[in-house]
């Protein structure tokens, strides 16, 4: 009985093309549990998910050094010099910017540069923010001695005076005037009234700042750069806001969070999803009730990225020229003096396509300041499991899989013990011809490459 279940005219008109070279999983579950499982076979009885497991994670490891690699994607670097990584992505293959003609020029890892975690500190190099406010008896308004863009309305308040003051105390709201920052606390229990009345302080004290997320250490804060934009309009539970004139809006960029003086989104993070001209779009309504905050207002636009500052400094790199292909090194200088005598060349440098690393823990790719607007490709592998029509197997490597699962059955059973060094060199036989086959070699390609070497090679 043939394989094929459809004619030919079927096959043009639809758009499975080239899936015959392919088995699905469940096929293989099915062969195997046909050929291997049953009364006088190498295994007498086993679950149909025990298999399904051992299957599934033979194409995992088949999938990283033996099936091709047939993922990519490809985009227009945008001005922040950074790409994100796949939803399914493992690893890549290749990464590469394509010129005017369609070439590939690949690009190289840095090792000299990295985004690490940006640590908010003061001015003695502690991890917190630290300022002197002055208190006005019976008030929950507190002056602080200068612009501190890092606070935001939600955070804890060290208050210097415990005996007065019982319970934690937060920032309800914030706000900015001739570059002088302005707070109003709040009991953490949300009782506004119960600050002022009991809290018997005026004078200048320090306080401390920390954050009141539950997802981070409430000491360690990150730094974030913020954005203040006043002359902002909106209307109520839209999620547009329009600055006249404009003067900031460029200054927005995508992925910033959104902070009004007062906490009244809740635990809603409201972030910025599009700037267009004077136009900023949000991806909440903005909900602020008219006796809080109103039209003409000022709001705070705060980073999430969490950028380093070497990660800034390694976005202005100049553009590479031609004629300096060190200038990656950022040691020309001593280069010019020593031109025709250097030795020790790092090879990754010497080219000028271009340079990236890849941050792993924010899942972005960050690239040199010469890729930005190119169009960059990203070759990829994944594991075969994102999604049920990736869960395909080559034919070339069929009995890789078959040979796979039999071992890692065999070696985790009591029963067949004997069969486990049979089946492990087997497996690994059967991975060998299933790379050869899928190297996809072919003589009279290898033949024209090498025409153009010392020695002539005859067919």
């Amino acid at each position: 009985m043939g394989l094929l279940q459809e004619t030919q005219q079927d096959y043009y008109d639809g758009n499975d093309f080239g899936g015959y070279q392919f088995v699905s999983l469940d096929n293989i579950i099915t062969n195997f549990t046909i050929a291997y499982v049953g009364e006088n076979k190498i295994i007498p009885k086993i679950k149909r998910t025990d298999i399904a497991f051992h299957a599934q994670r033979a194409i995992q490891e088949l999938s990283f050094d033996t099936f091709k690699s047939i993922k990519s994607q490809e985009i227009t670097l945008p001005p922040s010099l950074t790409m994100k990584l796949p939803q399914d992505y493992v690893n890549y293959t290749k990464i590469c910017w394509v010129d005017g003609n369609g070439i590939e020029r690949p690009l190289y890892p840095t090792r000299h540069t990295s985004n690490p975690t940006p640590i908010l500190q003061n001015e003695d190099g502690e991890y917190k923010i630290t300022a002197v406010g002055t208190f006005t008896a019976a008030s929950n308004s507190v002056v602080l001695n200068g612009e501190y863009p890092n606070i935001t309305s939600g955070m804890l308040v060290d208050i210097p005076n415990p005996d007065v003051i019982t319970g934690s105390v937060g920032v309800y709201r914030t706000t900015v005037e001739n570059g002088i920052t302005t707070i109003d606390l709040i009991k953490a229990t949300g009782a506004l009234a119960g600050f002022p009345a009991n809290a018997g302080l005026s004078g200048d004290y320090t306080l401390n700042f920390t954050s009141n997320s539950t997802n981070i250490n409430n000491l360690i804060l990150e730094k974030d750069t913020s954005l203040h934009l006043e002359n902002l309009s909106w209307d109520t539970n839209d999620h547009i806001i329009t600055q006249s004139p404009n003067t900031d809006v460029s200054k927005v960029k995508v992925g910033m969070r959104v902070y009004g003086p007062t906490n009244l989104f809740g635990n809603e993070k409201v972030l910025v999803t599009s700037v267009n001209g004077a136009v900023i779009t949000v991806s909440h309504p903005m909900l602020f009730p008219s006796t809080l905050l109103t039209n003409g207002s000022e709001l705070k636009f705060m980073s999430t990225s969490g950028d380093s500052e070497t990660w800034e400094k390694f976005q202005t790199v100049n553009d590479i020229d031609v004629d300096d292909a060190l200038a990656y090194n950022h040691d020309t200088d001593i280069y010019d003096l020593n031109v025709g005598q250097r030795y020790g060349l790092e090879p990754e440098h010497a080219q000028t396509n271009g340079t990236y690393y890849i941050d792993e823990l924010k899942g972005k790719i960050h690239f040199s300041s010469n890729v930005a607007e190119k169009t960059v490709i990203l070759k990829y592998i994944s594991d075969g499991l994102a999604t049920d029509n990736e869960m395909i197997v080559h034919k070339f490597a069929e009995e890789a899989m078959y040979k796979s699962i039999a071992y890692a059955i065999l070696s985790t059973s009591t029963f067949g013990q004997a069969l486990v060094p049979r089946f492990k060199r087997e497996k690994f036989a059967a991975i060998r011809t299933a790379k050869l086959r899928l190297s996809n070699i072919k003589i009279h390609e290898l033949v024209q490459t090498m025409r153009n070497k010392s020695a002539w090679i005859k067919r």
